[in-house]
Parts: C-alpha cells; sequence; structure tokens
C-alpha cells in the first residue's frame, strides 16, 4: 500500500487540541477553571474507560470503533493531566511575592538568567538609548543584604551598551521598577531597569561560541555585502535581525516576508536537507547520515538559541524535513500532534504565541493540503518545481491568514505573489551563509569571499520586497483578534472551495475587476490629501505624536517626531513641508523625539525646542546629539511664553508640576513634564497636551489656565490617566487621538472615549484615519480629513 492510500492517521490530534485548549483555559482564565475541567475531564475519562472495558454479548467492538474510543480517552485523560499542570502552574505565577510587588509598582533587585538575547525595540528608549527586552528566569530577589530564592519567569526592559552584548544564559543582577505583565503566559512581573547591571557572571563556554559564531558572520556581511543586504543575511541564517534596518523591515511586512527573518522550520528543513544531501552525495551510510544530520541540527539550536520559539522550529522543521524526504506525509500528521504535546509541556506559554500557532498550522498545511494542491496542478499539466513551489506558498497562505490577520489586523494581499517569486532564492541563501557562518570560526577572509555568492540572491529578495510593499494597497485592514481571524476565515473558506469550478471562478475574476477599478486609483492617487488649506496634521507615526501646524507662510511647526524617522519624514513629504520654523519636543520620552532626523534630513530648522525641567542626561543627550549633529539650535520653553510665526500663535502653558526628586522617579514622571501649549490658528484654537497625565491636569486646572478649545489632542494616546474634568474644561468640538494601529496598552482607553462622546465632540484616530488633518470649512466649522478616507467629521 501506498502512502497516498494510507488513511491519514489523525488519533494524537484530538489529544493535542485538547492539551492545547486546556492550556490556552488555564493562562487565560486562571487556576480555579482549568482546575475544575481537569476535574470534569479526568472524570470524563474514567466513564468511557468504564464503557470502552464493557463486554456486550461476548462480542469486541470492531478495531475501528476500539480506535476511536481509545483516542478519546487519551485525549480526555491527557488533556486532564494537563489541566492539573497548568492549574498548578498559574497559581504558583498569582501567588508569586513578585507579582504581589508589581501591583504596587515598587522596586526590587532580583538576580535572573537570561533566555535569549535581548531584543532590540522599534524606536529608542525612555533614557534616549536603544531600549531592549530579554526574558529571563528568575533565580533570587534580594531583600537588603539577604537573598531569597524564587524561581518563575520575567520580562526585563532595559537601555544601555551594558545590556546590549549580555548573552542568553547569563546570570545578571539588576534592579528595577516592577510592572504587572501585559500577557497572561505565567510571566509573574515586568521589570523596567532602572540602569546598567549590578552584577554579570561570564557567560558559558558554548554560548561564548554561539555568540562568536553570529558575530562573525555578521562581520562577514557587513564586509562582503551593501548595508541592507548585510543586515538581512544573519536574519535568515540564524535568527539574527539586530542589524537589520527598519525601512527592510517594514517593507517584509507589506509584503508577507516577515517569517523568512525569523528562525523556522524552513530554516532547519534547509539544513538538514543540505547535510543529508552531502552525505549521500559522499556516500555515507543512512545512519550515519542520520547522526551527522542530528549534530548540525543541535549546532544550528545552539547558534539560534534555544529558546522555545527556536525549539518549536526545530521540531516543526524535522517534522517538515521528514514528510518531503520519506513522502509519507501521513506518518507526518501524528508526529506533529505528539511535537505538539511535548512542546507545550515543557512551554507553556506556547499555548498562547502566535508564533507557535503559526508553526503548527503552517506544517500542517505543509503536511496536507500542499500536497493535494501539488497533485491537482500537476494532473492540469504544470511541472513538478512550479506545482510544489506555488503550492506550498498557496497553502501557507491560506491556512495563516485568519490567524495573521487577528494577529495584525491586516492581510497581505501579494503575500502569495512575492513569496512564489523569493522561493527559488531562500534555500540558496540559507545555505551559503551556513557555509560562511562555519568559515567565519576559522578563517575571516574565506568566509567574505563565501557571503558575495549570496549577493545577487539577496539582492532579488530585497528588491521583490520593495516592489510588493510599493503595489499600492499591498496590506488590507481587517479587524484584529478574533474577529478579524473569523472574518478571514469565513472568506478563505468561501473563495477556495469557489476556485474549483468555472463560472464560481468567473463570478470572483468579474468582481475582483469591479473592486481593483474602485480601489486602485485611490490607493494611488487619493484627490482629497494634502487637505488644501490645513491647519494641523495629527501624522500616523504609530505609537507616538507626530503633530504639524501650518504658520501660512510656507513654513510648518512640528510638535514631537514620533518614534522613528521615516513615519514623519513621509508625512511631511506629503504635506510639501520643506522648511520648518520650530520643532518643540513637549518631553524626552521616545516616541515623542525618536523621529527627529526624519524631520530634520533635508530640511531647513530654525530651533528645537524643550521643555524647562528636562533633564541633561538620557533622551536630552540624544536630542541635543541631534540638533548638534544638524547645526540647529537647541532652546527651552517655559510657561507664559508666547511663539508667533506667520498667522501661527503658541501659547507655552504648562506643565506647572515641579520636577521630582528622585532620579528613580524622573522617568516615571516625565509625562506631567509636558509641555502643554495652545495653538492659536485660522481653522480655530488646538490644544496641545504631550502626554501630561492627571496629576499635571489637575495642576492646569488650579491655577485657572484657560483651556478652552476648539480641537484637543488627546493626553497621552487616550490613556486611562486623563481626568474626565479635564475634558470637560477643554470643552472640544473635536479630539485628535493620536495612537499606535493594535498597540498593546490598549490605547485609546474605553472609558475616555465613552467621555467624549457624552460631551458630544467627535473623534479622529490615527490607527484607522491615517493622517488627520483640520481645515476651517466656511465661517466657524471645521472639517477634518483623514489620509486613509477622506473628509470624516464637520
Amino acid at each position: 500500500m501506498t502512502d497516498s492510500d494510507r488513511p491519514l492517521d489523525v488519533r494524537l490530534v484530538p489529544s493535542a487540541a485538547v492539551c492545547w485548549a486546556v492550556t490556552i483555559v488555564g493562562l487565560l482564565a486562571g487556576w480555579r477553571p482549568v482546575a475544575v475541567l481537569a476535574v470534569g475531564l479526568a472524570g470524563f475519562g474514567a466513564v468511557l474507560t468504564g464503557l470502552a472495558a464493557y463486554r456486550r454479548r461476548g462480542v469486541w467492538p470492531d478495531a475501528a470503533r476500539v480506535a476511536v474510543r481509545v483516542g478519546v480517552v487519551a485525549a480526555a485523560l491527557l488533556g486532564a493531566g494537563f489541566a492539573a499542570a497548568i492549574a498548578v502552574r498559574t497559581h504558583a505565577a498569582a501567588v508569586h511575592p513578585l507579582a504581589q510587588e508589581a501591583e504596587s509598582g515598587g522596586f526590587a533587585t532580583v538576580t535572573v538568567v537570561l533566555e535569549e538575547d535581548p531584543k532590540a525595540l522599534r524606536g529608542r528608549g525612555f533614557g534616549g538609548d536603544r531600549q531592549l527586552l530579554v526574558r529571563a528566569s528568575l533565580r533570587e530577589v534580594w531583600d537588603g543584604d539577604s537573598r531569597v530564592r524564587v524561581g518563575g519567569s520575567v520580562l526585563v526592559f532595559a537601555e544601555g551598551s551594558r545590556w546590549g552584548g549580555l548573552l542568553p544564559g547569563q546570570r545578571v543582577t539588576l534592579r528595577g521598577r516592577l510592572m504587572e505583565p501585559e500577557r497572561s503566559d505565567l510571566t509573574v512581573a515586568v521589570v523596567r531597569a532602572t540602569g546598567p547591571p549590578v552584577h554579570v557572571d561570564p557567560p558559558s563556554t558554548i554560548q561564548r561560541w554561539a555568540g562568536g559564531v553570529r558575530d562573525r558572520l555578521a562581520a562577514a556581511a557587513s564586509a562582503a555585502l551593501p548595508a541592507d543586504q548585510a543586515g538581512l543575511l544573519p536574519g535568515l541564517v540564524v535568527g539574527d535581525t539586530s542589524r537589520l534596518s527598519q525601512d527592510v523591515e517594514g517593507e517584509f511586512t507589506a509584503a508577507g516576508l516577515t517569517h523568512l527573518t525569523a528562525v523556522s522550520g524552513a530554516n532547519v528543513s534547509i539544513i538538514v536537507g543540505a547535510v543529508l544531501l552531502v552525505v549521500r552525495g559522499v556516500g555515507i551510510g543512512p545512519r550515519s547520515g542520520a547522526l551527522l544530520a542530528a549534530a548540525a541540527l543541535a549546532a544550528f539550536v545552539v547558534i539560534a538559541r534555544p529558546s522555545p520559539s527556536v525549539l518549536r522550529a526545530a521540531a516543526m522543521g524535522c517534522i517538515a524535513l521528514l514528510a518531503l524526504v520519506t513522502g509519507r506525509r501521513k506518518q507526518a500528521l501524528p508526529a506533529l500532534a505528539a511535537s505538539v504535546v511535548v512542546l507545550l509541556a515543557l512551554f507553556p506559554s506556547l499555548a498562547v504565541d502566535f508564533g507557535f500557532a503559526l508553526s503548527v498550522v503552517a506544517t500542517a498545511g505543509l503536511i496536507l493540503v500542499a500536497p493535494v494542491l501539488v497533485d491537482r496542478m500537476r494532473d492540469r499539466g504544470w511541472p513538478r518545481w512550479i506545482a510544489e513551489m506555488c503550492a506550498v506558498a498557496l497553502a501557507a497562505f491560506v491556512v495563516t491568514a485568519p490567524l495573521v490577520a487577528a494577529m495584525s489586523g491586516t492581510v497581505s494581499v501579494v503575500s502569495v505573489v512575492a513569496n512564489i517569486l523569493v522561493a527559488p532564492v531562500i534555500a540558496p541563501i540559507t545555505v551559503v551563509g551556513a557555509v560562511a557562518a562555519v568559515l567565519a570560526t576559522v578563517w575571516l577572509p574565506a568566509a567574505i569571499l563565501v557571503v558575495r555568492i549570496a549577493g545577487p540572491p539577496l539582492w532579488w529578495l530585497l528588491e521583490v520586497a520593495d516592489r510588493a510593499a510599493a503595489v499600492p494597497g499591498a496590506t488590507v485592514a481587517v479587524p484584529d483578534g478574533l474577529a478579524g481571524a473569523i472574518v478571514v476565515a469565513v472568506g478563505v473558506a468561501v473563495v477556495v472551495p469557489a476556485m474549483r469550478y468555472r463560472w464560481s471562478r468567473r463570478i470572483l475574476l468579474a468582481l475582483g475587476i469591479g473592486v481593483a477599478a474602485v480601489w486602485l486609483p485611490t490607493r494611488v492617487y487619493y484627490p482629497g490629501w494634502p487637505a488644501a488649506g490645513w491647519s494641523f496634521v495629527a501624522c500616523d507615526v504609530g505609537q507616538g505624536d507626530g503633530l504639524v501646524l501650518s504658520s501660512g507662510d510656507g513654513r510648518a511647526v512640528v510638535v514631537d517626531a514620533g518614534p522613528d524617522p521615516a513615519p514623519m519624514d513621509r508625512c511631511l513629504r506629503g504635506l510639501g513641508v520643506g522648511e520648518v520654523a520650530l520643532v518643540i519636543v513637549t518631553h524626552l520620552h521616545a516616541d515623542h523625539y525618536g523621529g527627529l532626523e526624519g524631520v530634520l534630513d533635508g530640511r531647513a530648522v530654525g530651533a528645537i525646542a524643550i521643555g524647562p525641567s528636562d533633564l541633561p542626561h538620557g533622551g536630552f543627550r540624544f536630542v541635543s546629539a541631534t540638533a548638534a549633529r544638524a547645526g540647529v539650535a537647541l532652546v527651552r520653553l517655559a510657561p507664559g511664553q508666547e511663539v508667533t510665526t506667520g498667522e501661527l500663535r503658541l501659547q507655552v502653558l504648562g506643565p506647572l508640576v515641579p520636577p521630582p526628586r528622585d532620579p528613580e522617579a524622573a522617568d516615571e514622571a516625565a509625562n506631567d513634564g509636558s509641555l502643554v501649549i495652545m495653538a492659536h490658528t485660522p481653522a480655530g484654537t488646538i490644544l496641545l497636551t504631550g502626554d501630561v497625565e492627571a496629576r499635571g491636569q489637575h495642576a492646569l486646572l488650579r491655577a485657572g489656565v484657560p483651556l478652552r478649545a476648539d480641537v484637543l489632542k488627546l493626553p497621552h494616546h487616550g490613556s486611562r490617566t486623563t481626568a474626565r474634568e479635564f475634558i470637560e474644561a477643554v470643552r472640544p468640538r473635536l479630539v485628535v487621538i493620536s495612537v499606535g494601529a493594535g498597540n498593546s496598552f490598549g490605547h485609546p482607553n474605553g472609558a475616555v472615549v465613552d467621555w467624549i462622546s457624552a460631551l458630544g465632540a467627535m473623534t479622529a484616530r490615527t490607527d484607522v484615519d491615517g493622517d488627520v488633518a483640520v481645515v476651517r470649512s466656511g465661517a466657524g466649522a471645521l472639517a477634518v480629513v483623514g489620509s486613509s478616507r477622506g473628509t470624516i467629521v464637520r
């Protein structure tokens, strides 16, 4: 019997699904509900076991019915065990002493062991340095001079060069502010480090070796390739994206190619497959070849870091390789289910990890869907290599699109084509990169020579990403979360079966042409943007503020510059702003100054202004250094000052809160040190508030500062730290919310948005409407134009 004739072995699939489901329940709902679930599943399994053992009329059920019963009993009992285990773990996390401290936002000194490399976040940290994130395991909590041994997982946010060079496995002692974790994944607390590590133990020999391999590969790439290609190669080979430029990262996201820059099962399949081919070519036996392939896999896991995500990729890659090498795809399905069970037992937090879900679903698609598509394409006369390449890309898109929509709120319409176009170069790049990594540890010049071979394939990959990202409407916005997943899943469920029949294909083609006829022209050229006669624009810079005020004389004033240079530069170019009279940084948090270079590059700028209490450290150093490089004066604004340029007049109303004396509290109090500015424009008065919070807002109210304005830029992206009485004092007709789509902070807060609606004010949001422009429309009327959907409110 051939593999295609064998029925699918799905006996382990229910067990994997139940284990996954109960783990999710435990992580999201807490230990009490999942403990009840454990008891229920155990009782259900016991009942089924009793029924299965019952012999009726002396005849045992047939083999198929026995297999079904055994599978159901196994799923129930295994699920009960997983439910009990996750109940114990979630209870331990809930009562953890650090979790209790995190609720009050106190400080602590802890000793941790790093689980992965520190990862650089987009933009810069609050202190001006690159902000880093690293997962770590707790070892000790310091109470004065005494130490308390504890376990648990923490997430550390840190800044500074001393953090960037740390390696997994290093033992680090640090002091930081404790915060509650945002995700329910057994993390007991988030620690925001208040400075460099207090103490660092040396890394292990194997981690020093792995770090050296990564560094020497990056050095070889930098010496042999242009900057964009050099930053991309380590990401494709070992998942090291630390040198990947933000522009390339954005293009890969829009083109649906982001999965290539993360360690995935494809990396494992390519590397192990290459080793097996070499082994067969030189005549080594299958057992010795398997050992060599296993050794190569172990070395790759160490170099790429043995984090849960990499171990997940190794497991999924091995399964995919098993299916491809042996051709026994249906026997790979129980291997996939068994891997899910084992990985969830070892790393329960993977249950709520989108990367894990994407890996499992993509691997299942490769095992089950892709071969069916290949067979259909082959029946229609397609060459095998083309059929396999297209089938893999199409299957991956179809099965993962709902998850991607839930995760990001977008669907890439160019993803399938882009992945097909780059598929031929991924394996050569990975193999060349792996060979170069090995050579770099022995002789760097030889590695540099080998890396040059990857230049043309890397150029092609970057060119495809660039062209795909530039396609008008390359990504389509959908609701995120469960709603987006359902919408996309329904769409896939309708479109995929419809492609089987000629009449339904014709209907879909007609619909596609109709949508394209309306959609593409508005994407290529939107006649309502930039809005004629605009006075104020809130640029869509993501999770941050980037505001532009027209002075009416061909110049503009920029208030804050967002977290990154590219979005701010794009917005100013779209508005035709070539000269900036003044750049105002309301306070020194990086989501307000990180994009300064995007404002300064190629534009004449009069000066950069900061607040009266911004201290000369951290963000101040970044802003002052940026101003010095551009030859722009750095000045301070204080309450009571006025600035007039053209027809624009700015009054500085705040801050009125004195800076804190405690240096550790300075960063937390920076929001209330925001400059608060009343802008008098032809479109009316606009109150710009930075990130001022309730304390700073109440100080303004107590001082009797006139706050009434036509337009309010909502403080702190709509955070819950906004006081209702402050909004009532402003009583705006329009509230503009500068906020990033799908941000992890829950901005804007629902209660604050409800207060605005209760006052009868309208809202415009950058995460929904794109760049938001305010213009005067008729006598005393306001028009608000969003770059993504035209006039949105009058």
